[in-house]
């Protein structure tokens, strides 16, 4: 896959981990990044650090994320390269920041069982399985990113994750920047 950058070429790939709440994305990234060197960078760890939000959501119980922030905060350090993030949600970053999409996807039975047990309920339980059974953010990385660069994967359980990660690993390992 070739690198899609403003400025100087990267030598490493970015690499966006996205999925439903429980899919596994940061345990997935944490092991991706012992094993290929990339930087983790958990969005929600980010935005909470460095306040780069508008707030609480009591319904959803969560940070009101100021996008734009966001972005500002991680522009330097995508144009770099070697970044994988951690994020579930897709459509507000740049394009351009990413050379593969991953979109962790989880049975709904197994997701609604990780969820509650880290005391999800109400709308936030129901919004997050409802996005999963329609698969909204397959369908927003769809949207967003060139069809070429989005990799769905399973992720229901410890030997799916380590799958994933064997993957990545692969396809890391083979990225080269465009031109080489």
């Amino acid at each position: 896959m070739a690198a899609r950058g403003g400025g100087a070429q990267r030598q490493r790939p970015n690499v966006l981990v996205t999925g439903t709440p429980g899919t596994g994305k940061t345990t997935t990234c944490s092991l991706l990044a012992d094993v290929v060197g990339l930087r983790h960078v958990n969005i929600g760890d980010l935005v909470r650090e460095k306040s780069l939000h508008d707030g609480w959501d009591d319904e959803l119980e969560c940070h009101i994320i100021n996008e734009d922030l966001v972005c500002d905060e991680l522009e330097d350090m995508m144009e770099d390269g070697g970044i994988l993030v951690d994020y579930h949600g897709c459509e507000f970053f740049p394009e351009r920041w990413f050379d593969l999409v991953v979109v962790l996807q989880t049975d709904n039975s197994i997701l609604h069982d990780r969820l509650t047990s880290r005391g999800y309920m109400g709308a936030k339980l129901t919004n997050n399985i409802e996005c999963e059974i329609f698969q909204m953010l397959l369908e927003e990385a769809r949207e967003s990113y060139k069809e070429e660069i989005v990799m769905p994967l399973r992720s229901d359980n410890v030997e799916d994750i380590s799958s994933n990660v064997d993957t990545l690993t692969e396809w890391i390992n083979n990225w080269r920047p465009s031109g080489s």
